[in-house]
Formats: structure tokens, C-alpha cells, sequence
């Protein structure tokens, strides 16, 4: 997919691996600049060298967005350093670790704490942070990573689902504050996402025990994870200036996860 993104400037979050080092690298591709973003700045440094060149340079920043104080200075030293931020994607998220996989009443707080902070606390305040900027432009596109499961729940797993639901209604709620002044604001719920991660899980020694991923693919009517790459071609549309009607939705890259059962019972 390809479009023109010259002259414009993404920052992405969690841009140091999977989906969002492949958005960072999507954007970069079709001529922006790309702020590549992450707690992991090493990762997220080899991420930008690892980039299409840009006349203007990528930019690097350390990243913790549970980390308020950093999102403060980031986002100033980024808009500084840019002359403003045309897209924004928040990106940076945590799943449910497989020992905190628990029913409600057993979740433990201080997972439930650490993820809100980072998959749903930290989209608000990196938007809060650019916003700004943005409508003092009168241009914006803003793409939030959600999750299927913010769509359509999964048991044991109670904050993830809680955070990505939240997401989704915070993006609904910040395209209708935001489109006056010309921002768009969508998500993006993916389903189940061969990333690095996603194969060190699927492929351990429990989950091969419990048969897990073919259980999995049995949901998927495509029958296959996504790649990286598919995620990122729908950030690339949503984010991109061609992009100039959609706001307010949240696009399902699944495979056709919610589309409905995929199995006869």
C-alpha cells in the first residue's frame, strides 16, 4: 500500500517491535518521519536505523507510558525538534502475563493497575499531550491500537479486555470532541498477531501441551495469524492525509475473529 506522507511527521509508540515497529516502518516507507518511540530505546533505536531513510532523520525517544513526566517531556521534545506531529498512534500496550490469567475475583490488583496505566492511562495522556499542537494546526490523524478482545471478551483476562474496551470508547469520544478542528481519530482492534511475543507464547512447551494453537486458529475463519505488516496497512490508510471522512470507527483486523462462529457446534 502505498501513499504520500512527504513533508509530514509520525510519532508512534511502542515502535521498537511487532505491530508497532511495523507501522513505524510503514509510515517511514511511503516519506514520513517517523519519531520511533519505546521504553526499550535500544530496540526502538535499531528500529529507526532499520527504517527507510528519510531526508529529515528519524527521531529516537525513550518511552515508559505509564510514565507521565516522560510523556510530558517527550511530547515537548518531540514537537520541538519536528515542528509538530501530523499523526499520532498509540501503540505502546502489555498483555495479561499467563500467571496473572485469572477469574475476577483472583486477578491480582497490581496487574490490573499496570496495565490500565500503559494500555489505556497512557493513550489518553500521550493524546492529551499532542492534541494541542495538533489543533493549533488544524490537522490531525490519531490511530489507537485496541484489541478484538476490547470488542469481544475473553475470560481470565479481565484487565486487558477492560483497558482495550475502554480504548475503543475513548477513540469514539475523542474523534467527536476532535473533528472541529479537522483531527480524525480511529482504531485499530486486531486479533490474534504473529509477532515475536505472540510466537514465543503460542509455540512454549504449556501451550503446545494444551494444543493451544490450533484451538486458536480455529476462531480465525482465515485460518492463519495476521502478520505485523497487514496491522500497520490499516494504520497507514487511517493515518494517512487520504484519509479525510473516516473518524469515530474502529476497524477489526481479525481474519474475521468477530465476524461470527467460525466452528459448527
Amino acid at each position: 500500500m502505498k501513499c504520500d506522507l512527504s513533508g509530514r511527521t509520525a510519532l508512534v509508540t511502542g515502535a521498537a517491535q511487532g505491530i508497532g515497529r511495523a507501522i513505524a516502518h510503514a509510515f517511514a516507507a511511503n516519506g514520513a518521519r517517523v519519531v520511533f518511540s519505546d521504553r526499550d530505546e535500544a530496540g526502538a533505536r535499531q528500529a529507526a536505523a532499520d527504517a527507510q531513510a528519510h531526508t529529515a532523520g528519524h527521531l529516537v525517544y525513550a518511552l515508559d507510558v505509564s510514565d507521565r513526566a516522560a510523556i510530558a517531556r517527550v511530547a515537548a521534545e518531540a514537537l520541538k525538534a519536528t515542528g509538530g506531529i501530523d499523526i499520532l498512534v498509540n501503540n505502546a500496550g502489555i498483555g495479561v502475563k499467563a500467571a496473572d490469567r485469572k477469574t475476577v475475583e483472583n486477578f491480582p490488583i497490581a496487574a490490573w493497575d499496570e496495565m490500565l496505566a500503559i494500555d489505556l492511562t497512557g493513550v489518553f495522556l500521550m493524546s492529551q499531550a499532542i492534541v494541542p499542537s495538533m489543533r493549533a494546526a488544524k490537522f490531525g490523524r490519531i490511530v489507537n491500537i485496541a484489541s478484538v478482545l476490547g470488542l469481544v471478551p475473553m475470560r481470565l483476562q479481565s484487565s486487558y479486555v477492560a483497558a482495550k474496551a475502554g480504548v475503543v470508547n475513548l477513540t469514539r469520544s475523542m474523534a467527536l470532541e476532535l473533528a472541529g478542528d479537522g483531527i480524525l481519530v480511529n482504531a485499530i482492534a486486531p486479533g490474534s498477531t504473529a509477532t515475536t511475543g505472540w510466537r514465543n507464547w503460542i509455540h512454549n512447551a504449556t501451550s503446545a501441551e494444551l494444543d493451544l494453537h490450533a484451538r486458536l486458529l480455529s476462531h480465525i475463519p482465515l485460518g492463519r495469524p495476521a502478520e505485523p505488516e497487514e496491522i500497520a496497512r490499516g494504520a497507514l490508510f487511517l493515518g494517512a492525509p487520504d484519509n479525510t471522512y473516516v473518524t469515530g470507527h474502529v476497524l477489526a483486523i481479525d481474519g474475521g475473529w468477530t465476524a461470527g462462529f467460525a466452528r459448527d457446534f
